[in-house]
């Protein structure tokens, strides 16, 4: 009887998921692969960095999915002095003379962090406990942050001066680094037609809270092969230069592969990938499918790879 609900609540999911890409569609021209790989980090409880150029609608995208989703929304401007307390919130002394904490922006279901880089790493640090243990820790005392929890974090990939790199650390903790590219004429065509008139566009909620979280423990349940499974670790294995599954390009190329975080992604991305397009159990396809978002950012170069030329994505295009 458990099993019939789990595979009403998948079939649930696969609507839901159709319904919400035809929402998001009313504002959002094109980047399908984008919007897809957005609401599986959303339904896998993870979170995801955003890259491309500015004028991408990237935080568009964001606020349109918040909408979609009925979740508290929160923006967050990162810019180089800001400080860890702006994001978190912090502690003040009220009339009694008792301390009183106030909630930052960070206090939200959907977190957009723009320009993340922009910021110094003492505020980039200030996201590290929320997007791992989904609290904040201020004056010595834990505040939990609201579920479901996103940070969906945007960064331009041109500028780079008077920027700040995120730490191999900070970003090993988003499931999915997702590069937008540019529309096509159509889609471009589209957006001007669009956004020049006066055309306005009203979204509906359509899953709330408690569906997501729903959701999110349907996609722990979904059975996964031993072979799928076996196929993600040895994937990830492979990325590690110098140990028994390297490949000979990884060897010459590849400073530091993938940690176990991406073994962890690659089987709760496939999943949820398997899940919202009418699958219940993920197969190899599925697991190659989010393979790129989930390893792009974990795998760092060395001189030889960027002296050559040589990309993370042929690297990744290799292994696959």
């Amino acid at each position: 009887m458990q099993f019939s609900n789990d595979i009403e609540a998948a079939n649930m999911l696969h609507d839901k998921y159709n319904t919400l890409k035809k929402e998001i569609a009313k504002v959002i021209v094109g980047q399908h692969q984008v919007v897809d790989t957005v609401l599986n980090a959303i339904f896998s409880n993870g979170h995801v960095l955003l890259v491309g150029v500015p004028g991408l609608a990237k935080t568009l995208l964001v606020r349109t999915i918040s909408e979609v989703l009925d979740l508290k929304f929160s923006r967050i401007q990162f810019t180089p002095d800001l400080m860890p307390s702006d994001i978190t919130g912090s502690e003040i002394l009220d009339e009694n003379r008792s301390f009183k904490f106030i909630r930052g922006p960070l206090f939200a279901n959907i977190v957009l962090a723009d320009e993340i880089n922009r910021t110094p790493p003492k505020t980039q640090a200030a996201l590290l406990e929320a997007m791992q243990e989904k609290s904040v820790t201020v004056g010595g005392h834990m505040h939990k942050l609201e579920a479901p929890f996103f940070v969906l974090a945007t960064q331009n990939p041109i500028e780079q001066e008077g920027t700040y790199p995120l730490p191999e650390a900070q970003l090993d903790r988003f499931m999915f680094n997702v590069v937008l590219n540019y529309p096509t004429l159509e889609e471009e065509l589209q957006v001007v037609k669009n956004t020049t008139g006066n055309k306005e566009v009203t979204l509906k909620p359509v899953i709330t809270a408690k569906e997501i979280i729903a959701f999110q423990q349907l996609v722990r349940k979904a059975p996964v092969a031993d072979n799928v499974m076996e196929y993600a670790v040895k994937l990830v294995s492979k990325t590690r230069p110098n140990t028994p599954y390297a490949t000979a390009k990884v060897n010459e190329y590849i400073g530091f592969g993938a940690g176990p975080r991406a073994g962890q992604f690659l089987i709760l991305g496939a999943k949820t990938h398997a899940l919202l397009n009418g699958v219940y159990s993920p197969d190899i396809e599925h697991v190659k499918a989010v393979a790129r978002d989930v390893l792009r950012h974990r795998l760092i170069k060395n001189y030889k790879a960027e002296a050559e030329g040589i990309s993370v994505e042929q690297i990744i295009d290799g292994l696959l």
